[in-house]
């Protein structure tokens, strides 16, 4: 039986791209699927605020970052946790992916044109000792143009496959089954939906108009996970992170229902890691969505006060941008699923930022005009937009009418005004004095001692009842699902093994369906901006490898 194709790619995102990419330059053809329509090629990518983990860049060092391999290695080995037998080619991968994020990972962007923002940020800080979760130094870099510009030198690459006639894209191919029609699986199944011209991240028409199947030597499963489908990541959650939320925010659109996992599951391969995944605890409710329940996270600086839905400040170390997961733990053990940011317009003007490629124009846009003004006095322009017309945004003068209107907002008096006046009294008390035991103030202190965090990410530390650095703000926090750190396990050469440990023949997985490398590369947790690094590096490995496969 004739080929169609010498690679069938599923799912045109990041990891898929990469993959296509790699094929093409191997001189490989490739048909590349995707369910939904062409305006949403690049697919989560796009919407990223395109950080990326890189280890001892020039970046760093220009910020006099001290940073190495093996003190990477350290935070990684501490933040994932690998304690299962099934881990082991999780922690394969990660060995592979520091050796890639300290070696290669930024000269080989860096000559298809990816440029960076020069400040690095410091995400998951961890804050416990110096073996366990977290960055020990500032890692995250941005990239100049976000999600998009990381997007555009693999989408670049594709295009000009196609044009040469090795790549064929097929949007509106929602795959519905793989086979085999010899020893190797080498058949996909499906149905076609009809065109759609909606924007980019709104649902697109389900309606099927005809059929296909295909065949080539090889697959590549770079579909996604599982962050848009509510009743699966309900389903999958651990119960080391509590009751699952009875809301919940969508960080993703409504597309990304993990189907696809399900069918090469049907197909042999195996899926490790379910109960591991990544959702955020700061999301608010976007007041000009795309998608249903769409959610953008905040990326707040370390000087907010945060509370639990009653007034109660979230304990050690559990601070702005130190424990993703540790905060999500403990939120869940206390019988709501909100909380609560209360801070200053002094700290919303200088610590806030928000995730996402289109709630940062000026970055996205590469403007050097733009991002300057964020210095000028004022909440940026998306952040001031939340503030006027957000849900879950509360501004007021006096901090007995805040704590009224929170009560309102949730429409529970959980919180009492007398008992948060005494908490901040206490925290401000502290705050004027050169000695404290309160260890956010420390910590706020110690990261102003880095440059760039000095510079644009964290307010002089101020007292949050003085009444020239208000007016107060209160912020409710929803979680945000995001990330499945679970997938099919894959080898080396990112090949989805069976339940037996042999490959599936045929068959590889990139980017999130393979939990980002081997079935989850991260373990529990993340360290942070790699996520788009973990779906290009396994993209890459699956290309090249399956190039090498075919005839």
């Amino acid at each position: 039986m004739a080929y169609d194709a010498d690679v069938i790619v599923i799912g045109a995102g990041l990891a898929g791209l990469a993959a296509t990419a790699e094929l093409v330059d191997a001189g490989r053809k490739v048909i590349l699927l995707d369910q939904e329509p062409e305006q949403s090629l690049g697919g989560q990518a796009h919407w990223s605020f395109g950080g990326l983990f890189l280890v001892d860049s020039p970046e760093q060092r220009r910020l006099r970052i001290r940073d190495s391999h093996a003190l990477a290695w350290q935070d990684w080995l501490g933040t994932a946790g690998f304690d299962r037998p099934e881990d082991r080619w999780p922690r394969s991968w990660a060995e592979a992916y520091v050796d890639f994020a300290a070696g290669e990972k930024r000269s080989w962007l860096h000559r298809q044109g990816v440029r960076f923002f020069p400040v690095v940020g410091w995400a998951e800080r961890g804050g416990y000792g110096a073996t366990g979760h977290g960055n020990s130094v500032p890692r995250f870099h941005i990239t100049w143009g976000t999600g998009p510009g990381l997007v555009a030198p693999f989408e670049r690459r594709v295009r000009a496959g196609a044009a040469r006639g090795l790549v064929d894209l097929r949007f509106r191919h929602r795959v519905t089954g793989l086979s085999r029609s010899a020893g190797s699986v080498d058949t996909v199944s499906g149905e076609i939906l009809e065109p759609s011209d909606v924007e980019r991240g709104r649902a697109s028409s389900r309606e099927v108009t005809g059929a296909f199947e295909l065949r080539a030597q090889a697959v590549i499963v770079t579909s996604g996970g599982i962050g848009g489908n509510h009743d699966l990541v309900r389903a999958n959650w651990p119960e080391r992170l509590g009751t699952p939320p009875e809301r919940m925010l969508s960080g993703v659109p409504a597309h990304v229902d993990g189907k696809m996992l399900g069918i090469a599951e049907a197909a042999g391969g195996r899926i490790i890691n379910r109960d591991r995944m990544w959702h955020y605890t700061e999301g608010i409710d976007n007041w000009n969505p795309i998608w249903p329940m769409h959610g953008i996270r905040i990326l707040s600086g370390p000087s907010p006060l945060w509370l639990d839905a009653r007034g109660k400040r979230l304990p050690v170390p559990l601070f702005p941008g130190f424990d993703t997961l540790g905060t999500l733990e403990h939120i869940m053990r206390t019988g709501h699923d909100h909380t609560w940011f209360v801070l200053t317009r002094k700290i919303i003007e200088k610590e806030f930022t928000l995730s996402g490629s289109e709630q940062n124009p000026d970055l996205t846009g590469k403007s050097v005009r733009d991002v300057l003004g964020r210095a000028r006095a004022g909440a940026p322009g998306p952040v001031q937009a939340f503030m006027d017309h957000g849900a879950d945004f509360v501004v007021e003068r006096s901090l007995t009418e805040l704590v009224r209107r929170m009560n309102e907002l949730t429409g529970k008096p959980l919180i009492d005004a007398a008992a948060l006046r005494d908490e901040i009294v206490a925290r401000d008390r502290e705050i004027t004095n050169p000695f404290t035991k309160d260890l956010q103030v420390t910590a706020v202190r110690g990261t102003r001692k880095y440059l760039g965090d000095r510079l644009i990410r964290t307010a002089a530390p101020h007292r949050l009842l003085d009444p020239k650095a208000g007016p107060l703000i209160a912020v409710r926090l929803n979680i945000l699902t995001r990330k499945t750190l679970g997938g099919l396990e894959t080898d080396l050469s990112s090949r989805v093994l069976t339940d037996g440990g042999a490959p599936l023949p045929g068959v590889y997985a990139a980017g999130e369906a393979a939990g980002f490398g081997g079935g989850g590369v991260h373990g529990y947790r993340s360290l942070e901006g790699t996520f788009l690094g973990g779906c290009l590096f396994s993209g890459r490995t699956a290309g090249r490898a399956a190039a090498r496969a075919v005839d």
